[in-house]
């Protein structure tokens, strides 16, 4: 009796608060089981990732891996074509690119069919990896240049409680200490005291 295929589904996002949700969906929709869907919430730089490598185990010949698009799986030019070759050629099983009907291997199961696939894959995984680097390119330059212009990243500093400056001249003048201050201010002793020495430089202080 023949045995039946198995039928895998990987998705993948750069970070944790992006919406895997469409993934999740298209894969269901090409009848992936969900105890079969691998996600990681990584960049997908390179493949040191959890469930991408738990799935890979998983694989043989008698498996097919659906994934949504090309990028999903990876965008390093070198490090796609590397696992495709894994997936396909030591693995043993098929992929199927959701976006890019083209890339199927169960399609045309001779040499021509691996050739256009083989092709089509370079050409994607390129443009991927291409995109990838201009996007960041792009972020770096209106990064440097917001800091040209002035600008500070990071999370504005908090407003100092309204007691600060009466409380900071009590220490200041030893009538409590920096515990007592930091009490007073509803704060640790460790940031009051970094506070209180940014406050002493400030043009808050009239003396």
């Amino acid at each position: 009796m023949e045995e039946k295929q198995k039928i895998f589904g990987y998705a993948r996002t750069s970070t944790r608060e992006q919406n895997e949700d469409r993934q999740i969906i298209a894969l269901k929709e090409m009848g992936v089981p969900e105890k079969n869907i691998f996600l990681d919430k990584l960049s997908g730089k390179n493949f040191e990732r959890p469930q991408y490598k738990k799935m890979i185990r998983k694989l043989d010949n008698n498996s097919v891996l659906y994934i949504k698009s090309i990028d999903r799986l990876g965008r390093s030019y070198r490090d796609l074509s590397d696992q495709w070759r894994v997936i396909t050629k030591e693995k043993g099983a098929d992929v199927v690119v959701i976006d890019m009907p083209i890339l199927d291997t169960r399609r045309e199961k001779n040499l021509l069919g691996t050739f256009i696939s083989d092709l089509i894959l370079a050409l994607l995984s390129y443009v991927a990896e291409s995109e990838y680097r201009t996007i960041h390119q792009r972020q770096a330059e209106g990064i440097a240049a917001a800091k040209a212009r002035g600008y500070k990243f990071g999370r504005p500093p908090k407003q100092l409680p309204e007691n600060f400056h009466d409380v900071y001249q009590k220490w200041k003048s030893g009538k409590i200490s920096v515990a007592e201050a930091a009490r007073e201010c509803n704060m640790p002793r460790s940031t009051f005291y970094y506070k209180a020495k940014v406050y002493k430089n400030s043009t808050y202080l009239d003396n």
